[in-house]
């Protein structure tokens, strides 16, 4: 489980736990994420200079203890994709 929280308390501990990820792969890549309530997701940002990729967590996806390794998993192959593209 990547937080317990829900609304912006959890886009907190979500940008932690991505920011992590990040750094452990790819310290060029930033992240930072926001709650967007009409949609219950999580906005993930990645940035790599000027480059920019946007996706998307479910609140059911991050609040699930045996999710977690399926939003790793996302989150590393969005970060293949924006290098990628560099």
């Amino acid at each position: 489980m990547i937080t317990a929280k829900s609304g912006v308390e959890a886009a907190r501990e979500i940008e932690l736990w991505a920011r992590m990820v990040a750094r452990a792969n790819d310290s060029a890549i930033e992240a930072s994420v926001y709650d967007d309530p009409d949609s219950n997701t999580y906005v993930i940002r990645l940035a790599a200079g000027n480059r920019v990729l946007l996706f998307r967590l479910s609140e059911a996806q991050v609040q699930s203890s045996e999710r977690e390794g399926e939003c790793e998993k996302i989150l590393k192959r969005k970060m293949q994709d924006l290098r990628r593209n560099r």
